[in-house]
């Protein structure tokens, strides 16, 4: 309700005398079940309305309120053109979420290139089972590729040969690290094989996609000893509902090695307090159970009765400023660690979330973990995964390196 934004007698009648008036009421509801503060409110209140005076004196219906319309309004504005951007959408938002104003038209790419990107989706989703990370990075590479190949001509795949494949991998590798050209290359042969399958190559070229030589396994795993994952831990201030936060999310990262993205859309009903579990949805739609260890029960117990805002969002994890909402996603985590980093005085070659989730693997190899333990804990789909942790058992290894000769063939 608008009443108790404001404490003039002229301030809510004048709102509500407005082109807007009508919605106000239920807008400041929705902004505060947001998590918007009371002046956060009246703010947003106050410029919806000015964005209502404006359409009236330029003679917009509100049914006509759209993106167009708001970059007019801000266009005409010389002052908080940002804060008046942001909350002319999120009074949009309301609208088209009370039905006054339709939703934004659904643009279809209908050229040839979009509609065979679409066809692979379709593929990679319905047949292959393919999580909705792996599907977005798939189709925009095969929408670069086929982009790159026929440009603004028309799309002929059965014209497509080795040639092709490897012009555009050559010229991507100019800029590119060798890890992600041999990413583009996987992306390749899936898309290959899966015309190959569908008859409109007459050969299968997906066996003409050459893999760049990489340095994956002649590296060490970047890790954090286990010293410092303490001192990275203890660097929260549990004083504050942003540090009780962190430190929840940091410990599934570095007790159960969780990945950013898993961690950034675990759900309330996620978590079996009874049963003293956590469901995982990882990679490849795949759900785990994992122990729900004592410390981060705690954590995440603490973070919820605490800090957590009272809302119908389902998310575990949610923003800590208004608009409340879930997480961002994996990169919201990964930055999580990099200010955890930080406070801690820690400047590690690697700074994101899988730093942590290598640092795990590598202390429980050092614990004496076997290998099928530790992919086990770390649910990993492929032995080859789980191999390069045993590169950091340096004991085991220094035990079994030759002494180094000696001039003249003597040790």
């Amino acid at each position: 309700m608008l009443d108790p934004l404001f404490s003039g007698p002229w301030a809510v009648p004048r709102l509500r005398s407005g082109p807007f008036g009508p919605w106000l009421d239920s807008f400041t509801d929705r902004l505060a079940g947001l998590g918007y503060s009371h002046w956060g409110c009246r703010s947003e209140v106050v410029l919806a309305a000015d964005l209502g005076r404006w359409m009236e004196r330029k003679k917009i219906p509100a049914r006509m309120l759209d993106e167009s319309v708001v970059d007019s309004y801000v266009e005409h504005r010389k002052t908080q053109r940002e804060r008046r951007r942001a909350a002319s959408l999120n009074f949009l938002h309301h609208l088209r979420a009370e039905g006054t104003v339709p939703p934004p038209p659904c643009v279809a790419d209908l050229s040839p290139v979009g509609l065979h990107c679409r066809r692979y989706e379709e593929h990679l989703r319905k047949e292959r089972g393919a999580c909705e990370g792996t599907v977005e990075g798939y189709v925009v590479v095969v929408r670069d590729f086929l982009g790159r190949c026929f440009a603004t001509e028309p799309v002929e795949l059965a014209t497509l040969d080795a040639a092709d494949i490897g012009e555009y991998l050559l010229d991507r590798a100019r800029t590119r690290s060798p890890r992600r050209v041999g990413y583009l290359a996987g992306v390749l042969r899936s898309f290959f094989r899966f015309l190959f399958a569908r008859g409109e190559t007459s050969s299968d070229l997906s066996t003409a996609v050459l893999t760049p030589r990489t340095t994956r396994f002649a590296i060490v795993p970047r890790y954090l000893p286990a010293a410092d994952v303490e001192r990275l831990l203890q660097a929260c201030d549990l004083n504050t509902g942003a540090g009780r936060r962190e430190h929840a999310i940091l410990l599934l990262l570095a007790r159960l090695g969780l990945r950013a993205g898993e961690v950034a859309f675990l759900d309330l009903d996620d978590i079996r307090w009874r049963s003293g579990e956590i469901v995982v949805r990882g990679k490849g739609n795949v759900v785990d159970r994992l122990p729900l260890l004592p410390d981060v029960g705690k954590a995440i117990a603490l973070y919820l009765v605490k800090d957590r805002p009272k809302t119908s969002f389902r998310r575990l994890f949610l923003r800590l400023c208004p608009p409340i909402r879930g997480l961002g996603g994996r990169g919201a985590v990964s930055t999580v660690v990099r200010r955890a980093l930080k406070r801690a005085g820690l400047r590690p070659p690697i700074r994101g979330a899988h730093l942590l989730r290598h640092s795990l693997g590598t202390r429980m190899i050092r614990a004496g973990a076997s290998m099928a333990e530790i992919a086990e804990v770390l649910r990993h789909h492929s032995p080859g995964t789980t191999e390069i942790y045993a590169k950091v058992d340096f004991e085991t290894l220094r035990a079994l390196a030759q002494d180094w000769p000696d001039a003249g063939g003597g040790r």
